[in-house]
């Protein structure tokens, strides 16, 4: 579980310019909440929260005028053409609190080659200590027959986490190849043969133009 110390500053100005001028300083406006507290209003180092929200469900040590707090992104506002940092909610936890979120899954392990894969879910919903979220889950596909599906309750989940998603609900699914396909592949293969002795033709021309 990752966690990151960043230095915030209060904010004293509020709106859309104000925003504007924060994020050409190279900062971005962030609200922390949670537990009862009045929302606090920071501007935070756009480069440090970057590299920190990189890693999925990271948790955050938000310093502010010598305080601390303990937090959780929860939401992550980015610019639609742009992708840079607009807005940052965080959440606070507690250390030893359970909380709810939604951890990317990755899967390894080999799967019958004639089917086409599929990943119907990226990630699911668990329940965990705060400072136990991993940065993602794994589920082996390891003797994984075209026709059938993994679920969510597939997913190996570590000690003293417990699953918050449909149990049933696909993750992935690992599809018959149809007759359509193999034709597809099929015809590219001889295209790439086609071109490659296409090419080979054209090259030993051009040698016996120059000798």
């Amino acid at each position: 579980m990752a966690e990151i110390s960043i230095n915030g500053v209060s904010r004293t100005e509020f709106g859309k310019g104000a925003s504007r001028r924060a994020r050409r300083d190279g900062l971005v406006p962030a609200v922390i909440y949670g537990h009862g507290a009045s929302p606090t209003h920071i501007n935070l180092p756009a480069r440090e929260l970057g590299v920190a929200l990189k890693t999925s469900n990271v948790l955050l040590d938000i310093v502010v005028d010598g305080k601390t707090e303990l937090t959780l992104p929860k939401s992550v506002v980015r610019h639609a053409i742009k992708g840079t940092l607009e807005h940052v909610d965080l959440v606070i936890v507690r250390r030893g609190e359970r909380v709810v979120v939604s951890v990317p899954i990755h899967t390894s392990g080999e799967h019958d080659r004639d089917g086409i894969l599929e990943h119907v879910t990226t990630s699911i919903e668990v329940e965990t200590e705060a400072t136990a979220i991993p940065s993602f889950l794994a589920l082996d596909l390891t003797g994984l027959v075209a026709g059938l599906s993994l679920y969510a309750e597939d997913v190996k989940l570590p000690a003293g986490m417990t699953l918050v998603s449909d149990p049933k609900s696909t993750v992935v699914h690992l599809s018959v190849r149809s007759s359509h396909d193999d034709v597809a592949e099929a015809d590219a293969a001889v295209s790439a043969a086609a071109s490659a002795a296409s090419t080979a033709v054209s090259e030993a021309a051009a040698a016996k133009a120059e000798a």
